[in-house]
């Protein structure tokens, strides 16, 4: 049973060091700049959350590695969602949320992050999530 919960605990971690070097590679970051790719990862799936419903907020937070899942539901209270936010308030928010100043500012950000999740969850799941969101934000995801 131990070395089943270390396997999962492994493997989960090695799917969010995956993610994390997507989005450092998007950017051209190194390794040591793990705190930036860190910081985007929680700043826009934070953002991705609190816009969507309870439900699907829960569907796609399925398929995330364990890991990535307890970043996402950080903080989270589902009795105050969904926040209604666009494009530029979500942008807004990214800016907030995100402490570094990067080329291509928080639109940038959001794009690569929502690029490297989209690789990381179903092709259905991720219809479902962009189907929610207003068409000015689903404009954004890929």
């Amino acid at each position: 049973m131990a070395e089943q919960l270390i396997s999962a605990f492994e493997s989960s971690l090695d799917k969010t060091n995956l993610i994390l070097k997507d989005i450092e590679s998007a950017y051209g970051w190194p390794k040591a700049q793990r705190n930036q790719s860190y910081a985007a990862l929680r700043t826009v799936l934070h953002l991705l959350r609190d816009r969507l419903p309870v439900q699907e907020s829960v569907e796609f937070a399925q398929q995330l590695p364990i890991l990535v899942r307890g970043i996402y539901f950080d903080g989270w209270r589902p009795s105050d969602v969904p926040v209604k936010l666009n494009r530029e308030d979500f942008l807004y928010e990214v800016r907030q949320g995100f402490p570094y100043d990067v080329e291509g500012g928080p639109e940038r950000i959001t794009q690569v992050v929502l690029d490297t999740l989209r690789k990381h969850v179903t092709q259905g799941e991720w219809q479902e999530v962009k189907d929610t969101m207003p068409r000015d934000l689903a404009r954004m995801m890929p």
